[in-house]
C-alpha cells in the first residue's frame, strides 16, 4: 500500500485577446500621435521667441530642463 496521494487538478485559465475594431484602433493611432507631436513639438521645438503661440518664454521656461535632459539645444 503506497501513501501517495491522487493528482489534484490544477484550473487552468485562458487568455481572451482583446478584440478592437478597426475604427476604434484607427482614432486610437490618431490620437496618441497628435498627442506625442504636441509633445515633441513643446518640448522639443518650442522656442519662445519663435513659438508658434506668440512670443511667451512660459511654455519654453516650464519645459526647460526637460530639454536639456533629452539633449535638445536651447541656448
Amino acid at each position: 500500500m503506497s501513501n501517495t496521494a491522487a493528482p489534484t487538478a490544477v484550473p487552468t485559465t485562458v487568455a481572451t485577446p482583446v478584440v478592437l475594431p478597426l475604427s476604434k484602433a484607427v482614432l486610437w493611432l490618431v490620437g496618441s500621435t497628435i498627442l506625442a507631436l504636441a509633445v515633441y513639438y513643446f518640448v522639443g521645438v518650442d522656442e519662445g521667441a519663435m513659438s508658434v503661440f506668440g512670443k511667451s518664454m512660459v511654455i519654453h521656461e516650464f519645459v526647460h530642463d526637460s530639454r536639456h535632459f533629452l539633449g535638445f539645444p536651447c541656448h
